[in-house]
């Protein structure tokens, strides 16, 4: 099997490459990028106009089983992530039960495998059934195939025992994903603490809650000197110590979601769950600070938290309704409307953030998010001008609990391709996946 991409703008960060090339992919590999390829195919794609870029990489979703198969199945949830250009997804633990050993991890692999349309890794999770009291095996996940330790959806509240974790993780060379929230702060917020909440009368969530915990879990990264990324950042104080780790040569590196880098707690006018999220949508200052650190490099990954929820757990009194959004199918897009239209990065930065700077994080660039002869062929092609209306009825997720319905963005994802087998063409799932 044969696919000729033809005439596309290829965008590769990890070579630096952006001109318009052909690549060959045979039998799952790419065999040839350079101009004006003339081999045969038994499927020919005219890229004209459009980016050809590695697969896109999210470090952060949710997919929610096994356990809550009722707000997303690894089968609904990596289809949604191949509508929106991910070839590779990792999952966090929080399900039920637990992924706090090789068993779920190994369970999870197999029915990506047997399910999914694209590539899955399993995060494990740092402590026993996420209960902050005893640690889980981390070596024997390593070894199964965790790509990650993560308690995400709270934080590991001891910092003795996250201080051992951290050992662990730097002796199985896997980073320790950090969702920092000092729960005793947030004292049951559900929004961003400033004026928007006064106006509603709701209860606010400052921004020490999250930024203590980033400072802690910096502390504790340089003296075990392991490898630390801080998931969904959202407030400046915490990009200023992010940025001082980084000054010091610590090895820690940096997530904002879209939603963060997209919307501030002005957007909140009325009581609807779908803008209720952890952290909280924050202050404009916030958001432009996120936005800096996107550009000045001191935020390296864009990634989703792509948190499905039913209807009833969001269609409810705010207070009760449950934190998340869905993210995979409107990342790129945001990305491109926000970031690359406003200035504030350029497509090459952008597709960085999203492919080479993930997989080097993650410790799998040697064979994910790059564009090389010989490698698997993950690819993804982006439209950059087609225009829409975020449409969520169309949402492959079995959830659609998203604040952008009806928000025109610009940014197509037209061919998702995994292992060289088209997964999504001309902006739909094949129809043998759907």
């Amino acid at each position: 099997m044969k696919i000729l991409i033809q005439n596309g703008q290829v965008i590769d960060p990890a070579s630096q490459t952006n001109e318009i090339m052909d690549i060959l992919i045979e039998n799952s590999i790419i065999s040839k990028i350079e101009k004006n390829i003339t081999d045969k195919a038994d499927t020919i794609i005219n890229a004209e106009g459009n980016w050809v870029t590695p697969g896109l990489i999210d470090v952060h979703v949710h997919l929610r089983e096994p356990g809550y198969e009722y707000k997303e199945t690894i089968a609904t949830g990596t289809r949604s992530a191949a509508k929106g250009g991910f070839t590779t997804i990792c999952c966090m633990p929080n399900t039920s039960p637990v992924c706090d050993s090789d068993i779920m991890v190994e369970y999870i692999k197999l029915k990506a495998q047997r399910e999914g349309v694209i590539h899955v890794l399993p995060i494990g999770a740092i402590t026993k059934g996420q209960n902050g009291e005893e640690l889980s095996n981390i070596g024997k996940m390593a070894k199964a195939g965790a790509c990650a330790i993560s308690e995400d959806g709270k934080s590991v509240p001891s910092s003795g025992l996250l201080k051992t974790a951290m050992k662990y993780a730097k002796m199985f060379d896997i980073p320790v994903l950090s969702h920092c929230e000092d729960i005793a702060l947030v004292a049951g917020g559900s929004m961003n603490a400033g004026a928007s909440a006064q106006l509603l009368g709701l209860k606010g969530i400052s921004n020490d809650s999250e930024e203590v915990i980033v400072a802690r879990d910096v502390i504790l990264a340089k003296s075990t000197n392991s490898k630390l990324h801080i998931c969904h950042m959202s407030t400046k104080g915490s990009i200023e110590i992010v940025k001082q780790a980084k000054l010091a040569g610590q090895n820690v590196t940096a997530e904002a979601t879209p939603h963060h880098f997209t919307l501030s707690d002005d957007f909140i006018t009325d009581y609807d769950g779908n803008t209720k999220m952890n952290p909280p949508l924050r202050s404009k200052e916030d958001i432009l600070a996120i936005r800096q650190a996107l550009k000045d490099n001191i935020i390296e990954v864009i990634a989703t938290d792509h948190a499905p929820h039913s209807v009833d757990e969001k269609n409810c009194e705010y207070e009760k309704a449950a934190f998340g959004i869905v993210g995979l199918e409107t990342a790129l897009s945001l990305g491109i409307t926000i970031l690359v239209e406003e200035g504030w990065l350029t497509p090459i930065e952008l597709i960085a953030k999203m492919t080479w700077n993930p997989a080097k994080m993650l410790g799998i660039d040697d064979y994910a998010g790059t564009l090389s002869i010989g490698k698997s062929a993950d690819i993804t092609i982006i439209n950059p001008n087609e225009t829409y209306k975020v449409n969520p009825n169309t949402f492959a997720s079995k959830s659609k609990n998203t604040p952008f319905g009806g928000f025109d963005v610009k940014g197509k994802v037209l061919y998702t391709i995994v292992d060289g087998n088209i997964v999504v063409a001309n902006g739909e799932l094949v129809e043998e996946l759907a």
